[in-house]
């Protein structure tokens, strides 16, 4: 969906092209009102370039002059007749070129004047031009002066003239200013747009639950950074409510705790077989509220709490204290440790309750005198239980039914908060759960 949108490098480029192009369109529109319709400004023009076009073909060697008519002037100056005249003079008055005789003395200035560097004389007002004119040039170390006429300018030269100054000075540097300012923009753009992309990066990886995780602005630009501020105040609302969820959840489970006590004490003055199986369910229930209150504050964690935790030390931990507890309810309980030590980041609170659901979960669904072992290998526990010889997999009694299973879902949630998981598999002699943490 985010793919199918519009960079904004495209949306900038396409927006400065279509306002270079408009800005042309205008330069066009102002070059054509300026030029086009003043005759005198053409005429000039007229003169300069086709000047400039007959001058080039003047040829200097060591003092040796010679001249040969350009390409792109050839057919304009083959005669009187074709409405073009042409006559180029070195600084003493010596004819290089002419393309006329009688006509080129009745219109052009005479020998025996200075030739000036430009002159320009219109013959009639108006379109089409009818003028004369000319232009001194330096060839070499010499000096040239190309003179020039037109009657009517029949192969329309002017209309080249107009677009050459429109070419020369309006699309070409527009063309290049077009170029400079695009790449500008967009190598500006990115490189601001390099601090949206972390910023866009470090908002994946926030996790409301974390109080430390928050976006850095500090190198932001300032437009941006109010962006990360707002961002990082969500972020603290999102986790005031998750704080305000556990409060919530604790002062419930405080409030039905304490009712429950006093229901079961009262249970336990009646001598009667009813009110025994009245304290098992009561016993149920408050496992149940217990293990719901457990679920919903992993649900607010603060991941802030994180530490390194060795789980060989832990999980030795967890099996001394549920040790006599577990012999009670006529099971054994072993502890075997594949390596010497196991260091995973984690909150040893949390991986506690972990370790000590999966052995009650043991206790609770697995038949009398079975053999519970807690192994430690790196970056997992597991806990398997073995059915006593001769009894399947799923027979026997269970002390409880646990019929939602709360007790492995508090697991999978604790994994899923050290980014690892929970994997069940299950055999004759009973069943096996891998406890995996990610490092």
């Amino acid at each position: 969906m985010i793919r199918s949108r519009p960079s904004l490098r495209s949306i900038l480029t396409k927006r400065i092209a279509f306002f270079a192009v408009l800005a042309m369109v205008l330069q066009l529109a102002v070059i054509f009102s300026d030029y086009y319709w003043n005759v005198g400004e053409l005429s000039r023009l007229y003169v300069e370039q086709e000047t400039e076009r007959l001058a080039s073909g003047i040829l200097v060697d060591n003092g040796s002059v010679s001249y040969k008519l350009p390409e792109s002037v050839g057919q304009r100056y083959q005669g009187e007749q074709t409405g073009y005249l042409a006559r180029i003079r070195d600084a003493n008055g010596a004819l290089v070129f002419e393309s006329c005789e009688d006509a080129c003395e009745s219109r052009f200035l005479p020998r025996d004047v200075n030739l000036p560097d430009f002159w320009l004389r219109v013959l009639k007002p108006g379109k089409p031009l009818t003028l004369v004119g000319g232009r001194a040039f330096n060839v070499g170390s010499q000096r040239f002066v190309v003179d020039v006429a037109t009657t009517g300018d029949p192969e329309n030269v002017v209309s080249g003239v107009f677009w050459n100054e429109v070419i020369e000075h309006m699309i070409v540097p527009m063309s290049i200013l077009l170029v400079l300012v695009l790449g500008a923009t967009l190598l500006s753009v990115r490189q601001a747009l390099k601090s949206v992309r972390a910023a866009a990066d470090a908002a994946d990886q926030i996790d409301p639950l974390d109080a430390r995780s928050h976006l850095a602005f500090e190198e932001m630009p300032r437009e941006i950074a109010h962006l990360a501020v707002a961002v990082n105040r969500a972020f603290d609302r999102v986790g005031e409510l998750m704080t305000s969820q556990k409060v919530l959840t604790s002062g419930i489970a405080h409030e039905v705790r304490t009712p429950l006590a006093a229901i079961k004490l009262e249970l336990g003055r009646i001598d009667d077989p009813r009110a025994r199986k009245a304290e098992a369910d009561l016993d149920d229930l408050v496992l149940f509220i217990g293990q719901l209150t457990a679920l919903a504050r992993l649900d607010s964690f603060d991941h802030g709490m994180f530490e390194e935790v060795d789980l060989v030390a832990l999980s030795s931990d967890v099996v001394e204290q549920l040790a006599p507890w577990v012999y009670e309810n006529a099971h054994s309980l072993e502890l075997s440790a594949r390596v010497d030590s196991s260091v995973v980041h984690g909150v040893p609170a949390l991986l506690k309750d972990a370790l000590r659901n999966l052995v009650e979960n043991a206790v609770w669904h697995t038949p009398d005198q079975s053999k519970i072992v807690v192994r430690v290998g790196s970056g997992m526990v597991q806990v398997e239980d073995r059915h006593p010889a001769g009894m399947q997999g799923d027979t026997g009694p269970a002390r409880h039914s646990d019929s939602l299973g709360l007790g492995l879902k508090i697991v999978e949630r604790i994994a899923e908060l050290h980014r690892g998981s929970v994997r069940r598999s299950a055999s004759k002699q009973g069943h096996t759960f891998d406890l995996t943490i990610g490092t």
